[in-house]
């Protein structure tokens, strides 16, 4: 998998992730679901006027934002954007 931006922004107790396309979301999907700490992701959407997708990341009672950037910013594939989801 080639490198792809994500951005990502609390959203209460969960929080809004942006991925730069289907493919990639799916793809990171996938690798989150092998942290036992990722409970699941709800609403993917493919956003009409730009090439990205969101959905929002459900917090399990392991997780919090700061926990889940940290294993976001573990996987080589993902490259952290600094703007807001």
């Amino acid at each position: 998998m080639k490198p792809f931006s994500v951005w990502i922004r609390p959203l209460g107790m969960d929080g809004k992730v942006r991925v730069e396309n289907i493919a990639s979301t799916t793809w990171l999907l996938n690798r989150l679901s092998r942290f036992f700490v990722f409970k699941g992701s709800e609403s993917v959407n493919e956003e009409e006027c730009f090439p990205c997708c969101t959905f929002r990341a459900v917090y399990g009672s392991q997780m919090n934002h700061a926990l889940f950037r940290k294993i976001l910013d573990g996987i080589p594939e993902v490259r952290m954007m600094a703007d807001p989801a």
